[in-house]
This record gives structure tokens, sequence and C-alpha cells, in this order.
């Protein structure tokens, strides 16, 4: 805390003298989005044709449905701050440019008064969050109204230190999307070199050259063409696999105490999950840089695991026996269309059990192609997962700088 700051007791909290703090209503306008038919909207972008901005979609920014020719009042542009008001409330999004859906409201400020990157971080923060838990709880629906919104408190810093407040939070944002963006870059080289050798077979032949074009030879198998000394075979042949089982639920808790527990895929992330449940008597374990994968809906999905950990039912855990955990993982992510094949198969929740898991055809590549891709790709994963930790460290200090930056605990340029 900056000990030349003053404080003042408000309505939330502890404030520098020098603070201000209004109601959302006095200093911003909400426009709520619009309920758009379903036969307005068209599966594929066409002329003059905007993003519907989808709860759903905004996340990923990969957009499913878009409008033709809307009015112009409900079309966002990236400078617009987006608040999600039913369903999943109080998600805040920035730098879209789409039709605003219904679900969502678009908050308008005075740019002489309000910094937008100040305001979309203090939309973030534990007391607006907890301002919409209150009214929520008090509601039937998740539904947050324009009233109830109106009446959340803001703190209003001057303008400059609003400025710098955003801005610190904006750069450490901006350097972890630049290092997601890189990742994203990385694994799309291993997955092009992965499909390159063992999809096309054009892994490097015994003169350096690319083995089918230069005329490698190929054999017919169950699996179509294939190079030569390669041979169809199971996952349950070529993988080592641990089937999760959970334990007893008294043994779960979230301070930390035991192994990482996964129970299924509720804690992946892009690549790496999230350790936040952890069990002290595990039973099933997956060692550290196995492949989880998702086996209950949605099946097949993969993570890597960043350290030995315990896996419910909902997962399994599995390692090539060559030891190649690049390998096992991009040959894993491959198989991805056979694993959506059990999400609705003889039930209303898909899975696939250990003998289904086994039974699945793969190929047999030549030991000594392995390893070599074991050495490249094994490179970038190293990348990715570096990467992946500067992430991890820049979100924690961005998410701790924000609420002591929000209360005026630290200051920055004054």
């Amino acid at each position: 805390m900056n000990s030349k700051t003053k404080f003042k007791e408000t309505e939330i909290g502890s404030i520098p003298e020098d603070w201000q703090v209004k109601e959302l209503g006095e200093i911003a306008e909400f426009r709520q989005g619009l309920q758009i038919a379903k036969s307005q909207r068209r599966g594929e972008p066409v002329e003059n044709s905007y993003p519907l901005l989808k709860i759903t979609d905004m996340g990923t920014n990969n957009f499913s449905e878009y409008i033709v020719d809307p009015q112009k009042k409900y079309v966002t542009s990236k400078d617009d701050i987006i608040f999600t008001r039913t369903g999943q409330v109080g998600l805040v999004y920035t730098n879209l440019i789409g039709v605003l859906h219904n679900n969502c409201f678009k908050i308008i400020t005075d740019p002489r008064e309000i910094d937008r990157n100040f305001l979309f971080y203090y939309l973030k923060s534990k007391y607006v969050q907890n301002f919409i838990k209150g009214c929520l709880a008090s509601s039937v629906q998740s539904d947050l109204t324009h009233r109830q919104f109106k009446r959340c408190h803001i703190i209003i810093p001057p303008l400059e230190e609003q400025q710098n407040i955003g801005n610190s939070l904006f750069l450490l944002d901006q350097k972890i999307e630049l290092n997601r963006q890189m990742n994203s870059t990385l694994e799309q080289i291993a997955q092009a070199l992965f499909k390159r050798w063992f999809i096309d077979f054009e892994f490097p032949d015994e003169n350096g050259n690319p083995y089918r074009s230069s005329g490698g030879r190929m054999v017919d198998s169950e699996l179509g063409e294939i190079p030569e000394g390669w041979k169809p075979s199971s996952v349950g042949a070529e993988y080592d696999i641990i089937m999760g089982q959970s334990p007893p639920g008294n043994t779960y808790n979230e301070n930390g105490e035991g192994e990482p527990f996964f129970q299924g895929r509720r804690d992946f992330g892009w690549r790496y999950p999230e350790n936040r449940v952890y069990c002290t008597q595990p039973n099933r374990m997956a060692k550290k840089g196995d492949t989880l994968l998702s086996v209950r809906a949605p099946v097949g999905d993969i993570n890597k695991a960043t350290s030995d950990c315990c896996i419910g039912r909902g997962l399994a855990a599995l390692r090539h026996k060559s030891g190649c955990e690049a390998y096992t993982y991009y040959s894993l992510m491959d198989l991805s269309r056979n694993f959506k094949s059990f999400d609705s198969e003889g039930t209303v929740f898909g899975s696939i059990n250990q003998k289904d898991l086994k039974a699945l055809k793969v190929l047999k590549p030549s030991s000594s192609i392995v390893e070599v891709f074991t050495h490249a790709a094994g490179v970038i994963d190293q990348q990715i997962f570096n990467f992946e930790i500067q992430i991890r460290i820049l979100s924690q200090l961005r998410d701790s700088l924000l609420p002591k930056l929000m209360s005026g605990k630290i200051r920055v340029g004054c």
C-alpha cells in the first residue's frame, strides 16, 4: 500500500481520497442486443454479413452464425465493451466486431470520463462479480436486468490514473495473448509434421528425401496403402493405457493436499489441465507427460499431464510404447474422428470403454521414424510448455494485481 495515500471509507470499502464512487447508471448507457429469428441467421459469412456474437462463440472467437445487413446500432466496434446478462452472466469481452445478441449488453461511456481498458478490467473485479451473484440469488432465472446493473457501484480514479491502471493490465494480457498465438503456431507446425510423416507418408527416406513421392515402396493393408515395413495394429497393442478410477469423495480437496486429481475433462485447458482439485488417496495415477483422454462425453478431448496426477473414471492416460510423448499426443489428436463416434453410441451420454479403446485400429510405424519424430516434435513441445509456464505466471500476476490496483493499494503513475 502506498504510505503517502490517504484513504476514505465508501459504500464499497476503503479507497484513495481523490477517487470517486458512482453507480454505473450515472456514467454508462446500456444497449441490449437483438433477438434474431433462426430464419434470419446464416451458417456461413456472405457479403454485408456480420458474425452473431453469442456467448458460446465469443470466448473462442469462432463464430457459427451470421446476420446480413443488421441495424447499425446493434453492430459492435472493437472498442465496445460487451457484458453478458443471461445464462453465463458476468462475462466481459471487447475487441469484437459483430451483431450483439439479446443476452448481452453493450456498455457505452464517455471516453473523457472513463477509460475503456479500466472499465473492462473493473467489470472483471471481484466486487462486480459478487454484486452480480447477489442479484442472481434473488432471481428465479439467471438474468441480469438493466435496473439491477445500473445500481452497481464503480470506483472512478482520475482519468490519467484510470489509463495507467488499464494499460498496466492490458500489457500483461497482450503478452499472454502473444504467447498463446506462438503456442498455436508451434502446435500447427508439429501437427503438420505429424501429418506429413504419418498420414501422407512423406517422412525422410534413407537419402533424406520424402518417402512416398520419391518412389518409396507401398503395400496394401486393411488400412489402405502403407509404407513397406509398417503394419496395421491397435491402440491396445501400441499404447500403455491406464483407465481412471475415482477415489472416495471424502478424499478430495482444493487446498493442495495430496496429488492433483482430474475426474474428467472439466479442468482441461488448451493443452494442459489446471490443478484445481487434489486427492489424498489416489487410486489410478498418470505420469508426467502422459496424454489424458476423455472417455466420457465429450469423448476424445485430450490434454497432456504436467505432473504425476490421479485420474478419475472420466479419463484414461495413454503413452506410446516407444515412450515418445510427442508421438502419443499427436497420434491421439489424429484419432479424434474415431472417438467422436462414441459420443452418442447407444446412450444419452457418450463414453468409450477399455475394450473399445484398445480395439481402435492404428498404424504401427517404423520405430526409427517414430524416434526421429520424437526429437523434432519434442523440441517444439518443449517450447510450447515454456510459453505455457509464462502464460500461467503472467496470468497469476495480472489476477493478483487487479484487486490491488482497483482498491488503490497499488497506485501507478501517481
